[in-house]
């Protein structure tokens, strides 16, 4: 007999890259920083990223949060970034630094533009849906609409066909104008069981950077929230409704006026004001802020 042959392993279409570790399949070494998946287009890390454009991943993660970049993610959830990613960034930091701009802003400045595109989210269209459907009933016009919320008819319109979100102060005003609540924007309908879990609970993305999760619902008298603010993020404009609130900080620091007085709250503070008062908030840290807000009655 002659010498043995090694024959060529060939993949099959099924499980083949299960077999083969992570790393490899994205033909990854020490050496590389560019990462290629079998695709056309290569890709790079966050810490490549971050020296690239000239600022923390902390800071990248933070835009993220606020939609302006959008990586790819691999199994083990690492960040995937392209050349354009790149771009797009090294134009956020120079809007933040020449500029002046917070990140909200930087947001919705290049939505403007069309370098960042909305995101696809079923609660926004649904937001969007909803407002238009709250002015088609009572037969209003835009115009009329904006003028008594004091927004601009652009952004309402855009607000209507979801290209862009509003502010919690901004649909507070609406809400207050179809004499509704923030908690019908949610699209809260039945009542929640005894025990919510993460995956089941009812989402708004009240602006750029904050989301705001619902944690009950129903026939209830309190109406618990874990709000996720991004840096920088906030509520706008003040704001006021009936009833009493209380804020518990989870992680990060959260900046609350109230009646023009500021307060500064770190994890761990606790807060409580009737919200009869004129309140406005904001994330003033570098990152996430988690609270867990609760209203009383239902009428945010």
């Amino acid at each position: 007999m002659g010498p043995v042959k090694d024959k060529k392993m060939r993949p099959s279409h099924g499980n083949f890259s299960s077999r083969i570790p992570l790393p490899v399949l994205l033909g990854i070494n020490d050496n590389q920083r560019w990462i290629t998946t079998g695709m056309a287009e290569p890709y790079l890390k966050i810490g490549d990223v971050a020296r690239k454009v000239g600022v923390s991943p902390s800071v990248i993660r933070s835009w993220e949060s606020l939609g302006l970049t959008r990586p790819r993610r691999t199994e083990s959830k690492y960040r995937l970034y392209t050349a354009e990613d790149v771009k797009l960034l090294k134009r956020a930091r120079f809007l933040r630094k020449v500029r002046g701009l917070n990140a909200a802003a930087i947001v919705q400045l290049l939505k403007r533009e069309g370098k960042v595109r909305p995101v696809a989210d079923g609660k926004a269209s649904a937001i969007g849906g909803h407002l238009r459907q709250l002015r088609a009933r009572r037969r209003l016009s835009l115009a009329q609409v904006a003028e008594a919320v004091g927004v601009s008819v652009g952004f309402l319109s855009a607000l209507e066909r979801s290209q862009m979100s509003g502010s919690v102060g901004t649909l507070r005003k609406l809400a207050r104008f179809y004499k509704t609540n923030i908690l019908d924007f949610f699209d809260a309908s039945g009542a929640s069981s005894r025990q919510v879990r993460p995956a089941d609970r009812k989402v708004l993305e009240a602006g750029a950077g904050v989301r705001m999760e619902l944690l009950a619902w129903g026939n209830t008298v309190m109406e618990p929230h874990l709000f996720r603010i991004a840096p920088d993020a906030g509520s706008g404009d003040p704001y006021t409704h009936e009833g009493e609130e209380f804020i518990y900080v989870l992680r990060g620091d959260l900046e609350i006026a109230v009646e023009g007085e500021a307060y500064r709250l770190k994890p761990g503070d606790s807060f409580y004001f009737e919200s009869a008062t004129p309140h406005r908030w904001k994330n003033p840290g570098r990152k996430e802020t988690w609270v867990l807000w609760v209203n009383t009655p239902p009428t945010f």
